[in-house]
């Protein structure tokens, strides 16, 4: 029998895409996130960013003050901080 993909987890019942983490987040994060995914675009290019250090500590300060200051949740911050800053939990 084959069954239906229907982009929910059956167990948790949440989306399987985590991109729902990305909503709701406070200007100042979404800004230093649109900085980071421009520049990992050209890094991943091949072609150098000399302000890509600049914008990953950017964002990842951004990250964290919005997490302390719980305007978002402890799983959008890890969300981000491994699709964005590409960091791996336990690192």
């Amino acid at each position: 029998m084959d069954t239906i993909d229907t982009g929910y987890d059956k167990e948790t019942g949440l989306p399987k895409s985590k991109k729902y983490l990305e909503r709701g987040l406070p200007p100042y994060l979404q800004s230093s996130l649109e900085n980071m995914i421009a520049s990992w675009k050209m890094i991943d290019s091949g072609r150098k960013d000399l302000h890509w250090d600049i914008y990953w500590c950017e964002l990842n300060a951004d990250i964290n003050a919005a997490e302390t200051e719980q305007e978002i949740s402890a799983e959008q911050a890890w969300y981000l901080r491994e699709n964005y800053l590409r960091i791996k939990r336990g690192d």
